[in-house]
């Protein structure tokens, strides 16, 4: 089977993870692009990304551009004289990069396109209750996430999943993925078809902050699925009243029950052994979750952390 040259480009361990599969196969990574090196946290430690730190420790030739169409850049990356760009978590691509390989740029991407389209598919896709998802490559065009279809492969989302769960099963199946299609690519076995038109598409919009607030105003299997879309990272959160003060509370996990109930949604059940938040046709009760300024934890660490659960509400 012919040997492809390959360009990566990608960052976190998603990416890391398919680079690696690249490495071990016998086609040749001849360059690997990935973000500049981050200073974060309180003492401004340099920190690299994953795809980065495997690179080196593998001794491929990595790039660090601030800007893609650095004229330097790109022509270091044009004397390459590769066959095939690979991207998975990368960012967005000017043409003048993506079109240079002689086959093309493909895409690696979390969802069965055209649904879920965007930043964040594995969190939505688990959101909105989803029972599969799947990875795609694709080719690369001017339009995000739109480009024609490669190969595609399907995962049952089992019951209760987390995103973070679901994320690292996909890692897998996704870097397997990569591989199979450098290979019909260079045995020109791949028949490249465009996505089809979908009416309402699915969209992964990029989440912010004030995306990640419960509202308990909805049903309890609802706020379940909300919670577990958003574990454990950016982490669903809600906000208590501790004594006079405001606490964010972040929720990675836990189990509803639908009953009827007079309660606003949003009213706080606390004792030393209850922790029950009422939904809309229900209650919900966090398993594992985490107080601002506190680590991870059980229910059962963090009800045992109080006595006076009277000055413990809702905000």
């Amino acid at each position: 089977m012919k040997s492809l040259k390959v360009v990566f480009l990608g960052t976190p361990e998603f990416a890391k993870n398919a680079l690696e599969a690249i490495h071990q196969s016998h086609h040749k990574v001849v360059g690997v692009v990935t973000v500049a090196d981050k200073a974060s946290g309180r003492g401004q430690k340099i920190h690299q990304s994953p795809v980065k730190i495997f690179a080196e420790e593998n001794n491929l030739t990595v790039f660090q551009p601030e800007k893609l169409r650095n004229p330097e850049f790109l022509k270091e990356i044009k004397d390459l004289d590769a066959d095939v760009f690979v991207v998975v978590a990368f960012r967005m691509m000017p043409k003048v990069l993506f079109e240079m390989p002689k086959i093309g740029t493909f895409n690696l991407h979390a969802s069965l396109l055209p649904d879920y389209r965007g930043a964040a598919p594995i969190n939505y896709a688990v959101i909105n209750g989803e029972e599969k998802t799947g990875v795609t490559t694709f080719f690369i065009n001017e339009k995000i996430d739109e480009g024609n279809i490669l190969l595609q492969r399907e995962l049952e989302i089992l019951q209760d999943e987390s995103a973070g769960s679901l994320h690292d099963r996909l890692m897998i199946v996704g870097s397997e993925l990569v591989v199979t299609t450098l290979n019909g690519l260079a045995e020109n076995s791949i028949e490249e078809r465009p996505q089809p038109h979908v009416e309402h598409p699915k969209n992964a919009f990029k989440i912010f902050k004030e995306d990640t607030k419960i509202n308990w105003n909805t049903p309890s299997k609802t706020v379940h699925q909300f919670i577990l879309g958003m574990s454990p990272y950016p982490a669903a959160f809600t906000v208590l009243k501790i004594g006079e003060e405001d606490k964010g509370l972040k929720i990675f996990g836990g189990k509803f029950e639908v009953s009827g109930h007079d309660k606003m949604p949003g009213t706080l059940e606390i004792s030393k052994n209850t922790f029950k938040i009422y939904t809309q046709d229900g209650i919900y009760e966090p398993l594992e979750l985490q107080l601002e300024g506190k680590k991870r934890m059980t229910i059962k660490d963090f009800l045992n952390g109080f006595r006076n659960f009277d000055e413990i509400k809702m905000a």
